[in-house]
C-alpha cells in the first residue's frame, strides 16, 4: 500500500509539474498545456480532416464539458475553427486553423522539443521506452476502471428507474 501511494502521488506531482513547466513552455504562443494537447491531438494526420468535440474529448480523456470551455477559447484565439460534422449534424467538427497551424509548428514546436529535452534529461532511450510502457500499462488499468464505473453507475441508475413507479 505505501509503495503504491507513493507511485501515484508522484504521479500526482508529475501531471501538476507538467502543466506548470509545460505551461511555461508554450506560454509565449498564448498556449497552456491543455490547448497543446488540443493542438497535437489535431495536428496527427488521422486528424487532418478534423474530429468532432466528442472523439476529441475521448482521444485526449477528458469530459466534453472541460473540453467546451477549451476549444471556445481557442476559437476566440484564432488556432480553432468549428462546423457542423458532414456525418452527423448535431456535432461539430473541429479544425486547425491556418493560423492555429502556423503558431502550432513554427512556434509552439521548438520550444517544445526544448521542453522535452530539459525535462527528459538524463533518460536513456531505453528509459524512455520502459516508462512508456509502464505508464500503458497503468492507463489501461485505469481505463478499465473507468469503463467498469460508468457501467455500474449505468446499471445502478436503471436499477433505480425500476424500482421508481412510473
Amino acid at each position: 500500500m505505501e509503495l503504491a501511494n507513493r507511485l501515484f502521488f508522484r504521479l500526482y506531482q508529475c501531471a501538476n509539474m507538467l502543466h506548470k513547466t509545460g505551461t511555461r513552455a508554450v506560454e509565449a504562443q498564448g498556449l497552456t498545456t491543455q490547448q497543446w494537447a488540443v493542438l497535437g491531438a489535431l495536428s496527427r494526420p488521422e486528424a487532418a480532416d478534423g474530429m468532432s468535440v466528442g472523439d476529441l474529448a475521448r482521444y485526449l480523456m477528458v469530459s466534453r464539458q472541460n473540453l467546451s470551455g477549451l476549444i471556445s477559447r481557442m476559437e476566440r484565439d484564432g488556432h480553432l475553427g468549428s462546423a457542423p460534422d458532414g456525418r452527423d449534424r448535431r456535432s461539430r467538427r473541429i479544425t486547425m486553423t491556418e493560423s492555429g497551424r502556423e503558431v502550432w509548428v513554427n512556434e509552439a514546436q521548438p520550444n517544445i522539443r526544448r521542453y522535452y529535452g530539459q525535462a527528459l534529461a538524463g533518460f536513456s532511450v531505453g528509459d524512455m521506452a520502459h516508462t512508456l510502457h509502464y505508464l500503458l500499462k497503468l492507463l489501461g488499468n485505469m481505463q478499465r476502471l473507468d469503463e467498469a464505473g460508468v457501467a455500474a453507475a449505468e446499471d445502478g441508475h436503471e436499477a433505480s428507474d425500476a424500482a421508481t413507479p412510473g
